[in-house]
């Protein structure tokens, strides 16, 4: 019976998150003509009622140690991606960041829009010195605002206790930018997995770990990094 619960709550929760990404999306466009606080404002709200029926449908909650680890105002936020979960946190987490998002992505019909119209920070690995010019005047907007910059170091998502390289994009930024580098660690990957339908009742950790400073070397600042964000993730895997 556990698993047949498991699975109606799972095919329950898949389609209303369907329902409540597309229609409103449709219905609420006009909103990306809107001042950037109000998109965000707008984005938040949805983030904050898809992460409740993930709560309440498929039994999947969270909780968040650490918090106190966080700065006031702008830093660099270097977040394990397990799972499409976290991405449906993050403006509930910090209400305006700055997200660094694969620059096709925002190429999505519609979806891209919000994207943008958020304040994104964008990457285009193909597109050489001018992409990484509009990389740098959107990260100095961002600092200058005093938002909070979230990077996923690997890229993309990566399942628990597997291990994979991180990328050099978050040395960059930290080489750029006069900012500490505060690891999230989290356990998603456990209940709502990369590749999977299937969603298993629990409760996610998502642990903020004392910030990096800033003024480091871009090689101890990654070794730092990789150490402590995937001692941390792994913890939280084997001990959720």
């Amino acid at each position: 019976m556990p698993k047949l619960l498991m699975i109606i709550r799972s095919i329950v929760f898949s389609a209303f998150f369907l329902f409540w990404t597309i229609v409103p999306a449709f219905l609420f466009v006009w909103i990306v003509l809107l001042p950037r606080p109000m998109v965000n404002a707008a984005i938040r709200r949805w983030q904050w009622v898809a992460t409740e029926s993930a709560r309440v449908l498929a039994g999947i909650a969270y909780r968040v140690e650490g918090w106190e680890n966080v700065p006031e105002g702008a830093c660099i936020i270097a977040a394990k991606h397990q799972s499409a979960w976290e991405t449906c946190l993050l403006h509930v987490l910090f209400f305006n960041p700055a997200i660094v998002l694969k620059i096709e992505l925002t190429r999505i019909p519609v979806w891209g829009w919000f994207a943008k119209a958020s304040g994104l920070i964008p990457i285009d690995r193909k597109g050489g010195v001018k992409s990484l010019a509009v990389m740098r005047k959107a990260t100095a907007d961002a600092v200058a605002d005093g938002r909070k910059i979230v990077i996923f170091p690997q890229g993309t998502r990566i399942k628990p206790l597997v291990r994979a390289p991180y990328k050099v994009g978050v040395a960059a930024m930290y080489q750029d930018v006069d900012l500490p580098v505060v690891p999230m660690a989290l356990n998603s990957g456990l209940f709502w997995s990369k590749g999977s339908f299937w969603k298993k009742p629990g409760t996610i950790t998502v642990r903020f770990l004392p910030p990096i400073p800033a003024g480091l070397s871009r090689s101890v600042m990654m070794r730092r990094l990789q150490e402590e964000l995937e001692t941390a993730s792994d913890d939280l895997a084997r001990n959720p």
